[in-house]
C-alpha cells in the first residue's frame, strides 16, 4: 500500500521501529543510549589525544544533559560522554509511584515520562539552545544543527552488563580511531 499524499510514499518512507516490542519504557530501570547528530556531522567537538575537546555546542549539550533530573526528579544520570558527532549515556529511572505528577518543559505531566520522552525534551532542549546561541553570535550564519530523528537504547538488565557499558562509555574517546560512528572509517569502509 503507497500513500501518493504530498509525497510521502509509505514502502520508502515506512521504518521499523527498534523498540522493544510491549515493553514499558516508563519502568524502573537503566537504559544506555546513544544520540547522533543529523548526518552524524561533527559539530560537539573533536578528540584530541584520546580526550573530547568539546565546542561551544558540546558545552550546550553537556548542560542540557546535566539538567534533565531538574526536569525529571525521577531521572537519575550515569555514565555519559560527548563524541564528536554523537553521545554515550546511561539514563536510570527510578520507581515514580502510581501518582506522579512533575514539571516538564512544557508544563506538567500526571504520568511517569518514557525514556523516548525525555530523550525528546533534551533533544528539543539543546537544538533550541544551540539556535539560540548561534543567533546571538555575530556574523555567524545560523547553525543546521539537529539530531537524527531517532536514538540508540538498550536496556541494561544487570550490575555486569551495566558495568561494562560504563566502561564502554569512558573508553570511547580513546578508540575514536576505530569507531564506526567515525567519519574516516565511514570512507574506508566505502573504499573496499
Amino acid at each position: 500500500m503507497t500513500s501518493q499524499k504530498a509525497g510521502f510514499h509509505t514502502e520508502k518512507h515506512w521504518r521499523r521501529s527498534i523498540r522493544l516490542r510491549g515493553y514499558d519504557y516508563s519502568s524502573e530501570g537503566a537504559y544506555f543510549v546513544t544520540i547522533c547528530t543529523q548526518n552524524r556531522k561533527l559539530l560537539l567537538g573533536e578528540v584530541v589525544e584520546d580526550e573530547t575537546v568539546l565546542s561551544e555546542y558540546g558545552r550546550v549539550i553537556a548542560e542540557c544533559w546535566d539538567d534533565l533530573p531538574r526536569h525529571y526528579p525521577h531521572v537519575e544520570l550515569d555514565a555519559f560522554m560527548i563524541m564528536p558527532n554523537h553521545v554515550h549515556g546511561i539514563i536510570v529511572l527510578n520507581d515514580v509511584g502510581a501518582q506522579f505528577i512533575a514539571p516538564n518543559y512544557q508544563g506538567v505531566m500526571n504520568h511517569a515520562p518514557t525514556l523516548g520522552e525525555i530523550i525528546r525534551t533534551f533533544k528539543a532542549m539543546s537544538t533550541r539552545l544551540i539556535r539560540k546561541t548561534d543567533q546571538g553570535t555575530i556574523n555567524r550564519a545560523p547553525t543546521e544543527f539537529g539530531w537524527q530523528r531517532n536514538y540508540y537504547e538498550h536496556i541494561i538488565r544487570n550490575e555486569d552488563e551495566l558495568n561494562r557499558i560504563r566502561q564502554y562509555i569512558i573508553d570511547n574517546p580513546a578508540r575514536w580511531s576505530e569507531d564506526e560512528e567515525n567519519p574516516e572509517n565511514r570512507a574506508i569502509k566505502r573504499q573496499k
